[in-house]
């Protein structure tokens, strides 16, 4: 766990082509900062491992700025105040906030947020109750807008953090839910977390499975991981569908076009016949209009037990680049967390 005498990092050390390596990450070590007027000391207690990093470490243009080589991994992270330079927070107090891959930083105090570790573990910050539940939370209803009879919601990497939270807020919204996942074990999860159907596209029988689960065709295809099960889902899905997308998996480490035929005229025709709307978002698009909704229902539902979540917690800062190759290759089981220090609050 932290060295309290020192500073970890894990800098990127290079863009990756193709899949990230273990060459790509530096694992150096500086001392810990000093805050100054307004700000916080802050020891990294869980980092988020999310799939968007894949592409913070490149430097094609995107929604966001890359991660620069030679500097800290980015990523969310839930820390405890260790010295504070601000009347607002106290030495002890657990803050969501945006460290990157290290073991302690410094941040002003007006850019965190104070947690309450009554409310719900402090590790949903990032999972459930943070960036992967809300971007469930706004893909869904602002733009699949599910309607109660509505047949079929169908959502890939459905026992991930995003997946199986979209699944679950489908079915309190009276909508049915299909999930699609890798393994006998994610989809007995998700058959315990309530889905009317669930569905592994591992199988070689996978896309006569989705065309059985899906007799009245798809409303909503909520879209995060691209690929076989994307090329599965479009002939079935329904006039008007809606298909938010959030992320594209399979597809963030290609370096080039996938070989074989120009299927978007195809796509194209789909989108015509069937009137689809198919729109990319981010979440943080949606966070002023309606992330104190988000909170305020989804911590009911988390209460009432209608919204559950799993954690793959894996310990240990040092372990985090494998983690997240792991992470892009769909090992991960429910929501991916580095513990990198002990947590107070349990």
């Amino acid at each position: 766990m932290t060295d309290s005498t020192q500073n970890t990092q894990i800098l990127l050390a290079s863009r990756p082509h193709g899949e990230p390596t273990a060459e790509n990450f530096e694992i150096t070590t500086s001392p810990i900062p000093e805050p100054g007027d307004g700000e916080v000391l802050l020891r990294t207690i869980y980092l988020s491992l999310d799939p968007y990093m894949r592409g913070r470490m490149s430097d094609a243009k995107s929604y966001a700025a890359p991660v620069e080589v030679g500097t800290v991994m980015e990523g969310g992270t839930v820390a405890e105040v260790v010295e504070s330079r601000d009347p607002s927070l106290a030495v002890g107090d657990i803050v969501l906030s945006h460290l990157g891959w290290q073991a302690y930083g410094v941040q002003p105090a007006r850019h965190v947020r104070k947690l309450d570790p009554q409310r719900a573990p402090v590790s949903t910050a990032v999972g459930v109750l943070g960036m992967p539940g809300f971007t469930a939370y706004a893909g869904l209803l602002q733009i699949g807008d599910p309607q109660p009879g509505e047949t079929v919601v169908v959502v890939a990497a459905a026992a991930g953090p995003v997946g199986s939270t979209v699944g679950q807020i489908a079915r309190i919204k009276g909508a049915r839910a299909v999930g699609i996942a890798g393994g006998p074990d994610k989809v007995a999860w998700l058959e315990e977390l309530g889905f009317d159907v669930a569905l592994d596209h591992r199988s070689p029988t996978f896309k006569d499975d989705l065309s059985a689960a899906v007799p009245d065709g798809i409303d909503v295809y909520f879209e995060n991981v691209g690929g076989h099960v994307w090329d599965a889902v479009l002939p079935r899905l329904n006039t008007y569908a809606r298909v938010p997308v959030c992320g594209l998996v399979a597809g963030y480490n290609d370096t080039e076009l996938p070989a074989g035929p120009d299927r978007s005229g195809q796509l194209m025709r789909h989108v015509l016949t069937k009137s689809l709307t198919i729109r990319g978002f981010i979440q943080n698009e949606f966070v002023k209009a309606h992330y104190k909704d988000f909170q305020a229902e989804a911590s009911g539902w988390i209460a009432d037990g209608s919204l559950r979540y799993k954690e793959d917690v894996v310990e240990g800062l040092d372990n985090a680049p494998e983690a997240f190759f792991g992470l892009l290759k769909g090992k991960n089981f429910g929501k991916l967390l580095i513990q990198v220090s002990d947590d107070p609050t349990r």
